[in-house]
This record gives structure tokens, sequence and C-alpha cells, in this order.
């Protein structure tokens, strides 16, 4: 599940195991139930279509799909438990350590995904082990700490071969990847999938989907949540899949570029830390060839651009979360697209960088310095 697949995998590229299911043994009803009814009742509702879930929940999933104009919507994931996307991912890797009687977890991750891996352990009262990059984010610092992983902050390039030796010397269940280029833990894509089903239920199929990308991985998981509703009958169309990646660092536009599954690449500075990574993973691949998809490369100034008018539309997002509405914002054949779109935004603000930075300045509180202030923002008294 977490080293590739045996028979395709080579020195040199590592194939993702698919996880496969009985879909002619689907209850349909559980698609027939109203969206409203199924906020906070986690992922057990299609159980159905997951792997075992063996570890217990925390209401993750139900998030909302908000209409920010006309036509676009935001599907907002900082709704879940450790408000980001990541929880649907890890209800169902933690599961598989769980069913696999291993004493703990150890995962590779800046943020989103160590936290809400060691909460999900917690959960499990599993042992969980992160190991980080060197500078954390104080908010996020603070965040991980909460659930009283082990958390070993190293240099960037050596969080993969530590994992890996962690993994062979105490048993611990890997919940990213171990593989050159990423193959992720095959049941993650799983967790995923069901934001395809919510969407399906609240809008029906969306002419596009907006995806911030780092290895694929929520890319891929969307695409196949969509194929298999396709497959099961409930709908005849699929949606194109836009993966949204910042320009310093983005494996997967180069793959495509040079037309190889998998693509190996140097990062550059970006603001965008929770959708960086050196390389990429077939999945990505398939995704965008499979649905007629597009890479969109952003620069950081269309990231915070995007960022800006999510805070506008009342959404406080990651940086990184906004590359969803930044790839639409940029992107050049839309006129193609029929119906709605929507824009997937990952995590919740309070884990960008410059959050705990900022001190607080008191003012005078005169009414002549005041007013000023009001004039300032176009508030008239």
């Amino acid at each position: 599940m977490t080293s590739g697949c045996p028979r395709t995998s080579t020195d040199n590229i590592s194939y993702p195991v698919e996880v496969d299911y009985a879909y002619d043994r689907v209850d349909l009803d559980m698609f027939a139930t109203a969206p409203a009814t199924l906020r906070g009742d986690g992922l057990d509702r299609w159980a159905q279509l997951l792997p075992p879930l063996a570890a217990p929940g925390l209401g993750e999933g139900g998030t909302p799909l908000i209409e920010v104009e006309t036509g676009v919507f935001v599907k907002d994931e900082s709704r879940n438990p450790t408000w980001s996307h990541k929880d649907r991912m890890n209800r169902c890797t933690v599961s598989a350590a769980v069913a696999a009687g291993a004493p703990g977890i150890v995962v590779a991750s800046s943020g989103n995904h160590g936290a809400s891996a060691a909460a999900y352990a917690a959960r499990a009262g599993l042992r969980c082990v992160v190991v980080t990059g060197p500078e954390l984010p104080p908010a996020v610092h603070s965040f991980l700490h909460a659930y009283e992983p082990v958390v070993l902050p190293v240099p960037w390039e050596e969080r993969g071969p530590l994992m890996r030796r962690i993994v062979d010397r105490t048993g611990l269940h890997p919940v990213s990847s171990l593989t050159t280029t990423h193959t992720g833990h095959a049941f993650g894509p799983e967790g995923y999938k069901t934001i395809a089903y919510e969407i399906h239920q609240d809008l029906g199929v969306p002419a596009a989907v907006f995806v911030p990308t780092s290895y694929g991985e929520l890319l891929f998981g969307i695409w196949k949540g969509f194929t298999e509703l396709r497959r099961l009958g409930l709908t005849d169309r699929l949606p194109r899949m836009y993966a949204c990646q910042p320009t310093a660092a983005a494996p997967l536009a180069e793959a495509m570029r040079r037309g190889v599954p998998a693509a190996h690449v140097t990062v550059g500075q970006t603001e965008a830390y929770s959708i960086v990574s050196p390389v990429s993973g077939y999945r990505g691949v398939v995704t965008i060839q499979n649905s007629g998809g597009q890479v969109l490369e952003l620069s950081d100034a269309q990231l915070l651009a995007a960022h800006q008018e999510l805070a506008r539309a009342g959404l406080w997002t990651e940086l990184s979360s906004a590359a969803g509405l930044a790839g639409l914002r940029t992107a050049d054949n839309l006129d193609e697209l029929d119906g709605p779109v929507v824009c997937v935004s990952t995590s919740s603000g309070f884990k960008n960088r410059s959050v705990g930075m900022i001190p607080t300045e008191t003012i005078a509180p005169d009414w002549d310095n005041v007013r000023s202030r009001l004039h300032a923002a176009g508030i008239r008294d």
C-alpha cells in the first residue's frame, strides 16, 4: 500500500497501487440521502465505497459548497476537524494502521498532513511520529504539538530517508509516500473521492474542478470519485480537472510537458508551502489526461490576489488553498466550459506563515485619530 505497485514500478518510476470495489453490490440509496442530513456524520456514510474504516472518525467531510459568484462555487475544506482536507485521507490511512495491528503511524509533512495524522492517531490510541521541515509556521507548530506526537524537524531532503528508516526499525505504519516518485498511501485518495460525492449531491457534476495540487493525490481522488459516480450510473458526464500549482514547484506541469509519468524539479521560493513538492506522481498525469484538463502554474502574486478575493467573500484560507480560485482566474479556455465550476479550498488561513507573527498596535482612541482612519477606509461620519 505504501511502496508502489510491485509489478509495474521501476527503479526510476513508482506506480501507485489502485483500490477497486465490487461496484455491482453498492446500494445506491446512500446517494439518495438529502445533503443537509449528512453534515457531521464523517465518512461512514460512504463506507460501501471506502476501505474498512477501522479507526474512529472525527466528523470529517460534509463541508459546505459556497457560491462566491454566479456559477463559481468554493468547496471549503477548512471546515474539517483539523481544518484541512487531509482529514478525509487520514481517516482512511490511520484505519489501515489499526487494521494491520501497527503500534502507530509515521508521516512526513510540512503541516496539514502531519497535524491531521496526529489527530486521527490520537483518536485511535496510536503513537504518531511526524517528520517535518526545519521551519514550521508558529501556529502550525503549536497545532501539531497539541496532539502529542513525536515531532522530528529535519532538513527537507532528509525527510524521506528518515521516514523509511523509522518504518524499517519500528514497524510504524507509514501514511506518507516511501517511493522515489510519489505514490502515496493506497487508501489516501479513497478518502478524497468523497469530495466528489458531496459536490454531486449539492450541485450535480460541474463543468470543471480547480484543485490546489502538490503530488496530485487530492486531484486524483476527486476525479476517481466522479468516475465512480458515472460507473454506478448516477451521471453521464465528468468534469475537467485543473491542477493548480505554484510556478516555483510544479513537477506535474513538468511531467505533462515532457510526456513522462512523473518528474523531479528544483523548488524555488514561494509562500505556498503546503503545495510545494520537488516530485510528482503518476496519478496526477492520469487525471489530467483522462479528464481533458490542464496544469496551471501560478505566481505568488496570483495566489495572493485569489486569497484576498476569498477573504472579501468571507473565507479566510491558507495561501496555498487559494490556488484553486487563482487557477480559475488565470485559465484561458473558460468559454469551453459548459456549466458551473468548483474551486477546492483546502485549509484554514491560520496556517499561513505570518499567523502569530504580526503584533497588535494600540492606537489613540481620540475621535480625530479614529475619524481619520475611518475616512482613509472610505467610511464617513
